[in-house]
C-alpha cells in the first residue's frame, strides 16, 4: 500500500481558516455502510442521529500555548514549537533555526527567560526554560497558540478559546482533537437528555501530527509517539453500554488511536479493552480491523495523512473517498475549522 493511494485534489478555498460563530452550526456529514445513502445534516442534528444508551467518548486532552519566540548568542532568530512538557522546567521541541544550536546553548525568549539546549534527540531539541514560574503556568501568558501550518493567519483572541474543546482539561497537547470542537455546551445538554452517556480518554497530540507521511511505501512509515490514558472508569462505562446494547461512537480519531493501543500495547495482549497509560506508535491503515468503537466522528483530514488512512481502515477506504469527493462538491469545510463526518464501520462481508 501506497502513501499516493491516499491522495485527493481539494481547492485552497475549502480549507477553513477559522471557525463559524457557533460551535455545533457545522456541517454534518453522514456517512452510513453502503448502498445506503449518505445524508448532508448540519452537527446540532447529532441527537436525533444517535440512540439512548449510546456512549461518546471524548479526548479531554488541553492545547498548551507551545509556540515561543526568542533570539540565540549569535543573534540567530529561533522559532521554538514545544512538543511535550517533560516535568519540571523541561520540554521536547521543534526549532525553527537557520543553524543547529549546540548543547548547552542559551537562547534568550522574546517573553522574558531564557532556554537551554540539553540535547537532541532526532528532530527534537530537549530543552530546559529559565523563567520566573512553573513551565507550564508560564505559558499560559507567554506562549502562543500553534495553530496548524495550513492556517494561514496569526492566532487572534478568538482562537485562545475556540481552538480548545469545551471539555479540555488535561494540559499536554500542541493540536486539538479537532472533532471535539463541534460540542458546545447546549448540545451536550441536549445529548445527556436524549440518554447519550459521556466518557474521556486523554490522548496529548503531539506535533508529529503535522508531519507528512515522507515514505512512499506505507510498510516504511515510523508513525510519532504520541503519550496517552485510558483509565479504569472508561472501561468499565463501555462495558456497561455494551451489555446494554448501546454503541460507544468515538469522538475524533485520537479517540480510536487511544482506544485501540489500550487494546494492542496491554501486557495481556488478549484482545480485550483493558485501562493503559503510556506511549503510542500505533499506524492504523486499511487491513488492520478497528475492534474498539462502533461509530466515529471526526473531520476531514489531509490527503496522504496518517488520520485519513485509519478513517479509510475504519470505514472502507472506497466509501471514505466517495464521501470527501461528495463533500468537495457540496462545498463542505476542510481540517480543523471545518466540518465533520460521522462514520459508521465498513459493512462486513
Amino acid at each position: 500500500m501506497k502513501k499516493s493511494d491516499f491522495n485527493y485534489e481539494l481547492p485552497p478555498e475549502l480549507i477553513a481558516q477559522a471557525p463559524l460563530a457557533e460551535r455545533s452550526a457545522s456541517r454534518l456529514l453522514v456517512v452510513p455502510p453502503a448502498p445506503a445513502p449518505r445524508e448532508d445534516r448540519v452537527f446540532s442534528d447529532l441527537p436525533q442521529l444517535l440512540q439512548p444508551g449510546d456512549l461518546l467518548v471524548f479526548n479531554d486532552t488541553r492545547v498548551i500555548p507551545a509556540r515561543l519566540f526568542g533570539q540565540k548568542s549569535t543573534g540567530g532568530r529561533v522559532e521554538i514549537l514545544i512538543e511535550r512538557l517533560l516535568g519540571g522546567s523541561e520540554a521536547r521541541a521543534q526549532l525553527g533555526v537557520s543553524k543547529s544550536p549546540k548543547q548547552g546553548a542559551r537562547i534568550a525568549l522574546d517573553a522574558g527567560g531564557e532556554a537551554e539546549v540539553l540535547g537532541r534527540d532526532g528532530e527534537f531539541y530537549r530543552l530546559r526554560f529559565h523563567v520566573p514560574e512553573s513551565l507550564e503556568q508560564w505559558l499560559l501568558h507567554a506562549g502562543r497558540l500553534p495553530l496548524p501550518p495550513y492556517i494561514q493567519r496569526e492566532p487572534g483572541r478568538d482562537d485562545d478559546e475556540r481552538y480548545q474543546t469545551v471539555f479540555a482539561r488535561e494540559i499536554g497537547a500542541v493540536a486539538a482533537p479537532t472533532a471535539g470542537l463541534h460540542f458546545d455546551e447546549a448540545l451536550l445538554a441536549q445529548l445527556r437528555e436524549r440518554g447519550i452517556e459521556f466518557g474521556h480518554v486523554t490522548l496529548h497530540v503531539g506535533a508529529g501530527t503535522f508531519q507528512p507521511v515522507r515514505a512512499d511505501s506505507l510498510d516504511q512509515h515510523v508513525m510519532h509517539s504520541e503519550w496517552l490514558n485510558v483509565g479504569a472508569g472508561l472501561i468499565e462505562q463501555i462495558r456497561r453500554c455494551r451489555a446494554r446494547g448501546g454503541r460507544v461512537i468515538a469522538v475524533g480519531t485520537t479517540v480510536v488511536r487511544a482506544l485501540e493501543s489500550a487494546i494492542r500495547l496491554n501486557p495481556a495482549d488478549d484482545g480485550e479493552l483493558l485501562p493503559f497509560a503510556g506511549e503510542t506508535r500505533l499506524f492504523i491503515l486499511p487491513g488492520y480491523r478497528i475492534t474498539s468503537v462502533a461509530g466515529l466522528i471526526t473531520n476531514f483530514h489531509l490527503p496522504e495523512s496518517t488520520l485519513l488512512m485509519l478513517v479509510s481502515a475504519f470505514s472502507g477506504k472506497e466509501q471514505v473517498f466517495a464521501a470527501y469527493e461528495h463533500a468537495i462538491a457540496q462545498r463542505y469545510r476542510f481540517f480543523s475549522y471545518g466540518d465533520a463526518m460521522l462514520l459508521w464501520p465498513l459493512a462486513a462481508d
